[in-house]
């Protein structure tokens, strides 16, 4: 997939107007703080319209501005097309379309356009909570079977109902949603379990190569993997029925469970060290790049956001011949400099100052 045109209006600290991009992508350089994660986040934020920063697409807005306007145009393979996602503020409402065509579900346009962004906030993928690796799992398998967003649809919608029902303290009214809970609950369940079991190897095998060599590195999942059957969420939320009415909420499902990392037996996010958090996640990314990229036949575009600072100069290398080795992706990589990337990049480079980006030296 190729990015031709990004276009914005009223986003962050970016300059409105449009840009036409290489083929090949582009190096960005400019100082902290003169717009190059904001191009990044406009150039993802069409595949599943939601930015990569935040969850608020408020906070997308450049203030005093009343929304914001985001449009990518592509090359999907000999095909050309457009995605576009407006936000206005007053009455929190966005609007997409894919391929001049409004469209009301975000299931019929996510990963029309399809990108990877690797930054360096996904460290908390291997360190931070729970939340995120859900995230991030939800995410890469949403992208590669749309089925699966549909159904994850299906499980929250689900879910919402029963836990405004629980809020009221109505456990017969949160009863009336065990089926269609349990139905798509299963199916999310087995997606994910699939998913580990096909990937634990991949993962395992990554991190050798990004250049990790303290102890054996696992992928689990952690969760009550025998909600993979429909039929095993009866009983299950039945002995929780007194749990969540005294919660308000939903206490069984796979809206409460997790990736399992582990390096040599013991968990990363307690016992791994930055670096040894930073390369998991980085391998993580790898995984949701190759997931998507071997269920669509599509290539995703990479969008590297200074990556490579933190990195000495042999795991950069390893990196970068992980991202580019056998790849005709596009890429985009912001940095402040141009000696904290990788030797050999052969993109064009583009400087980035007061949100405004053009071509330079």
């Amino acid at each position: 997939m190729r990015l031709t045109r990004l276009t914005v209006r009223g986003v962050r600290n970016l300059a409105d107007g449009t840009l036409e991009l290489p083929a090949a992508g582009a190096v960005l350089l400019g100082a902290n703080g003169q717009g190059k994660t904001s191009l990044l986040e406009a150039m993802a934020f069409p595949v599943l319209f939601r930015s990569f920063r935040t969850a608020m697409d408020a906070e997308v807005v450049r203030f005093g501005e009343p929304g914001f306007h985001i449009g990518v145009a592509f090359e999907d393979g000999a095909r050309a097309r457009t995605v576009a996602a407006t936000f206005r503020l007053l009455g929190r409402r966005k609007q997409i379309e894919v391929d001049g065509v409004p469209t009301r579900r975000l299931v019929d346009a996510a990963g029309a356009w399809l990108a990877v962004v690797f930054a360096p906030e996904d460290v908390q993928l291997a360190a931070g909570a729970a939340t995120g690796r859900r995230l991030y799992l939800d995410r890469t398998l949403a992208l590669a079977d749309p089925r699966y967003l549909a159904t994850l649809a299906r499980y929250r919608s689900a879910l919402a109902q029963r836990n405004a029902a629980l809020r009221q303290g109505r456990a017969d009214l949160a009863a009336a949603f065990d089926l269609p809970l349990a139905d798509a609950g299963a199916a999310v369940v087995s997606r994910r379990l699939a998913w580990v079991q096909a990937a634990g190897e991949q993962f395992t095998t990554g991190l050798v190569a990004l250049g990790e060599q303290s102890g054996e590195a696992t992928l689990g999942y952690h969760g009550a993997v025998e909600l993979a059957d429909p039929a095993a969420w009866g009983e299950r939320l039945v002995q929780a029925a007194p749990r969540d009415l005294a919660r308000r909420a939903t206490t069984v499902g796979p809206h409460r469970d997790d990736l399992d990392l582990r390096l040599g037996g013991r968990l990363l996010r307690d016992y791994g060290s930055t670096g040894q958090q930073r390369t998991a996640a980085v391998a993580l990314k790898l995984l949701e790049l190759d997931t998507i990229e071997r269920a669509t036949g599509r290539c995703p575009a990479l969008l590297l956001d200074d990556v490579f600072a933190e990195l000495d100069p042999e795991r950069q290398a390893r990196l970068a011949a992980r991202l580019f080795g056998g790849r005709s992706a596009q890429v985009f990589i912001t940095a402040p400099r141009p000696d904290e990337l990788p030797r050999g990049l052969a993109l064009p480079v583009w400087r980035v100052s007061r949100g405004q980006c053009q071509p330079g030296d």
